[in-house]
Formats: structure tokens, sequence, C-alpha cells
């Protein structure tokens, strides 16, 4: 989504990645480059930067990116001229962050007058040295732009100390906080669903909807990542992030304008809307789950115990499932029910909109607990489906329900970008829009770490749930108390 605020400034592009020969940037940042390099999207004088510990040579990086990046693309979009024409663009710089000196090889590989953005994928612990050391390198200038992937920080004190040593060097407009589900077509869609359509926008609220729901189910397990996840878990992986920003846009109000800050402030004031929790509400109003031995897409799944560096006490939820309230006059009594979770049944990534029942069943034949609903599929397919009502054939009024299906990969002939490339772009032309603010980030971490530290206070386990399973059976009892069913 472009905006009147869209910088375009015509400088040459010198776009450096930190930890740019970790996971990250091989299986997606690689990748989205080149697709954008491919469809024109990169200023034609572009250098890519990629900072790493080894001693490598220009050669010697290029069979690291053949061996570890080349097969994230896909071979629809994948030519050797194209990939060879954007190896060019590729530049391998010995950096090692956490060494006393300053980036002194990377200033002197940087061009004078660039517009430099530095992507951090990193580890949250070094985004402030690495600040510290651009600047004190005088790399940072006023078009510079920052780029920080998540989480940013693991509590609120943390995130608000990595926003004050950011933003000494860079100003609020030059940094790039990135959430990749707001780079999914579906999700930036949304934002035209509610508020482009006169049909939805007046039934967009209580008493019309009964509930909402926003599932990110995962097929997978923490797998490499088991270090890392141990840390952190479900609630700090994925709630505070992720599904914080999808109930956002959900239950945002219209922004006065489509300019970067008019929507983020709409979204900012979802979140200081949020109820706060006591401990009781934690107690009643959320379930944490841990995976154990099952049945994953046809094979035997380990449980969360037997994965490798996961301590065996470890009491680390991989699976949240909670209910919000949003105190406004718009959501009023509205339940929101969130849920994550790893070795799910499948990937699943869905937002349902359930709509309240009429209020006398003129047809008593209406199948119980169904009802109307708008069901958004953000992953694996991109769909937007309406269930409705219509009467089956036949004598009687027996009715049944049916979907009116906008299935949005054969409803445009245009490539779909993936997530990242969207977003790196809009990096790259100066689009703040999907992107999160300061205040947006703190308010968030205000939201979610009361939970967790009640779950430390309550002292529970997490309830065990067996994998390729929806999770444990607490999860569907929350929603049960109150006449509602997860959507599968």
């Amino acid at each position: 989504m472009s905006t009147s605020t869209e910088i375009d400034n015509g400088l040459p592009l010198d776009m450096t990645i930190f930890g740019g020969m970790g996971d990250l940037a091989m299986r997606k940042l690689l990748p989205a480059l080149y697709m954008a390099y491919l469809h024109g999207n990169l200023p034609a004088s572009t250098r890519i930067l990629s900072t790493g510990r080894q001693d490598y040579d220009r050669a010697a990086y290029l069979v690291f990116i053949e061996e570890h990046s080349r097969s994230f693309i896909s071979g629809d979009n994948f030519n050797e001229k194209s990939w060879a024409g954007f190896l060019d663009l590729l530049v391998y710089v010995k950096v090692d962050v956490t060494e006393a000196p300053i980036f002194d090889t990377l200033r002197d590989v940087s061009r004078d007058g660039a517009q430099r953005v530095f992507y951090l994928a990193t580890a949250p612990s070094l985004f402030t040295m690495i600040c510290d050391k651009l600047a004190a390198t005088g790399l940072v200038d006023a078009n510079a732009r920052v780029v920080l992937e998540k989480p940013l920080g693991r509590d609120l004190a943390s995130a608000v100390e990595i926003n004050e040593a950011v933003g000494k060097h860079f100003a609020e407009s030059q940094i790039y906080r990135i959430d990749h589900y707001l780079g999914k077509e579906t999700v930036q869609n949304l934002m035209v669903l509610r508020f482009g359509n006169s049909i939805l926008e007046p039934l967009w609220r209580a008493p019309n909807i009964a509930s909402v729901q926003i599932t990110v189910a995962e097929e997978v397990g923490v797998g490499s990542r088991a270090g890392f996840y141990d840390s952190a878990g479900a609630m700090r992986d994925m709630v505070q992030n992720h599904l914080m920003q999808l109930l956002c846009i959900v239950a945002m109000e219209p922004p006065t304008s489509l300019s970067p800050d008019a929507v983020r402030d709409e979204k900012l004031k979802v979140l200081r809307s949020l109820r706060r929790m006591g401990l009781a509400d934690i107690a009643r109003d959320t379930v944490r789950g841990q995976y154990s031995r099952g049945v994953s897409g046809n094979q035997e799944a380990k449980g969360y115990h037997e994965e490798s560096n996961v301590p065996a006490d470890s009491h680390t939820e991989t699976f949240v499932a909670l209910r919000a309230h949003i105190d406004t006059w718009r959501w009023s009594k509205v339940p929101f029910y969130l849920r994550t979770g790893k070795r799910m049944a499948r990937r699943s990534s869905k937002i349902v909109i359930e709509f309240a029942n009429p209020p006398f069943p003129l047809f008593p034949e209406t199948p119980g607990g169904v009802a109307n609903r708008l069901v958004i599929e953000l992953q694996p397919e991109e769909a937007i489906k309406l269930q409705i009502f219509a009467k089956q054939p036949g004598s009687g009024m027996l009715m049944q329900q049916v979907a009116l299906n906008l299935d949005l990969q054969s409803a445009f002939a245009q490539r779909r970008a993936e997530a990242y490339e969207r977003l790196l772009i809009d990096v790259v032309r100066g689009r703040l829009t999907h992107f999160m603010r300061r205040d947006e980030l703190e308010a968030a971490w205000e939201w979610v770490e009361p939970i967790i530290n009640g779950w430390e206070t309550l002292g529970e386990k997490p309830h065990a749930y067996a994998a390729g399973s929806w999770g444990p059976p607490e999860s569907f009892a929350l929603l049960a108390r109150d006449g509602f069913g997860w959507v599968e």
C-alpha cells in the first residue's frame, strides 16, 4: 500500500545485512531481494552487503550463497541470467559485531552519498552494540534506515532499553520494526476489506458480531530453534507480535488517511483499550500447552522435551489460547479468542468473524451452534469466505451452510509477492505503514507481560497435547463455556 509520504530520493542503495550468513538471510532475505531485483523494484545502483565472521573471499562467499540460499527461490521465478545479475550486487564484508573496534571495514566499503539501509538480522542483544558502532563509524546520516527483526526484547524493560539505544542514533521515522505478517497480501487486504466495502463496515461491531477468532497454527516443531525458543515460548514468539498486530487491524477504527502515523495511531488505540488481566482472569481466560509425542504429517513426532537443547524440566509453552476483551463501544462484550501453537494438526492462519444469530429463529431447522461467518484465510491458502445459509433443494425449509468464496490466488492475475519481498521494498521506498511504531510495540508488551508474570506466579505447568492435534482440551473449553467453538 503506497502512501503520499513515499520517499523516492533517487540515491543509490547500499543495503547491509548484519547476520548476512544466517538462516533468516539465506531462507528469506536474499530470496526476497532477488525477487525484488528480478521485477525491477530495486534502484539501478544497488549493492547488498552481507556481514559475517567467516574469513571468506568473494568466490567462497558465492559458493555459500549457492549452497544455502538458491534453493529457496521457486523454480518458476529462477533463471540463470537474472541470478548471475543478482549475484553481481552482493558484497561480502567480514565483520564481527562483538569485537571492540568500530566498523572500519564496513565504512571503507560503503559508498558516500548512498541510501544506507541496515538490516539487523541478529539477536536483539546485539542491536545496541551495532547501532552504537554504526554511529561511531559515521555511517548513520539523515537518509539512513535501520530494520529491526523480532523479537524486540523479552519484556517491556528490555524493549524500552533497545528502543532508547537505537533512538539515540536513528529518528523514529528511520526505524523499521519488521513483522513479516504485516507483509502478507491477505493481511494488508484487511484494510481494504474493512474500510473499502460499505456492505461490511456497518456490521463490523457489537452487537452484530458475536465473537472473533484469530488462529496461527504451525505444523512444525521447534527444530533447530529450540535453544532460543525455550527462553521465549509462544507468548513472546507469536502472541506479542503477530497475533497482536492481526488483532489491531481487525479491531481498529477507520484512520483519517492512509499515512503511516494515521494508521498506527488507530492500532495503538486498540492496544491501549485491551482489558488488563489480573491473576483470576489469567487463570480463567488463558491456556498454556506443550506438545508431547504424537503423529504429525503422517510421521511420528517427538515431544517437546525430546527436542535437542530443551531441558527435561522445561515449562515453556508451545501453545497459547486466550480470551481478550477490547473496552470500546464498537467491541463491548465481544470476546476475541487468540490461539497459536507448534506441532498442531496442520499449518493454518485465519481470522474468523462470527456474526450474531437473528434475535428470532424464523427457521427452526437452523443447525444448532452454526452462524454466519466471515473467514479470512492467511495461509497456506489466501482466501476470503462468507459462510451463509441457503435452502436445501426439495420440499420443506431445511437449511444448509454454504460459502461465498473469494480465492485471491485466482481472482488476480498479477504475481503475489512474498511478505519479506513486499516489506523490503517498503523499506527501500520509505513506507512505514506496515512497520510497528515504538509506542505500539511497548503498548503490546504492557498487555502481554502481566500475563507472562501471572503464569509464573500461578506456577502451573502447561497442559500436554499430542503432536498433530489442535491443542489441549482446555482450549476448547475456553470457548465452549461461552457457547462457541474453534473453527478448524
